[in-house]
């Protein structure tokens, strides 16, 4: 345990280097698995209508991830009550089984595209909520208890 906590904090120390970064914010999954039911929800206020962003969803995993991809809902709620759905594939490994990513050692953290070039329309709370939609090849059932996903963050980054 002490190793993966090192491991986050040298993961954060090198994201709060980023001039770009805007906001970020990361939850847990105690013991490293993401339940069904737990939709990771993030809210952040956004008051400028005109400059460009980009928002990245980032996920660490470790070496108990059982998959080469990840699949994601994503429900980005603006102030005014519209909602934006979006059903999002990532590739977590290497067709040889080697992990992507940055990291050392069994801990990976993946800095995936979410949304480029968004202007927020409306100032106010926006609200974004990532659940996983994982499921075995043939099942209509999806995985109750995804192991391996250690956390599940957002970022928001100046537009360049």
């Amino acid at each position: 345990m002490p190793k993966r906590i090192f491991y986050s904090i040298l993961i954060l120390f090198i994201w709060a280097c980023n001039k770009n970064l805007i906001h970020s914010e990361f939850q847990p999954n105690p013991g490293g698995i993401w339940s069904k039911s737990d939709i990771k929800e993030f809210s952040f206020t956004e008051n400028d209508t005109i400059k460009a962003r980009d928002i990245f969803i980032s996920v660490r995993n470790d070496d108990t991830f059982p998959y080469s991809n990840l699949f994601l809902i994503a429900d980005l709620k603006y102030p005014n009550g519209d909602v934006q759905r979006d059903t999002l594939e990532y590739e977590m490994a290497m067709p040889d089984g080697k992990w992507l990513g940055k990291g050392y050692g069994s801990l990976k953290e993946n800095k995936l595209w979410y949304k480029e070039n968004i202007i927020f329309p409306v100032k106010g709370v926006y609200t974004l909520q990532i659940s996983h939609a994982m499921r075995k090849n043939g099942s209509a059932d999806g995985i109750m208890e995804l192991e391996g996903i250690t956390d599940v963050g957002f970022l928001i980054e100046k537009r360049n």
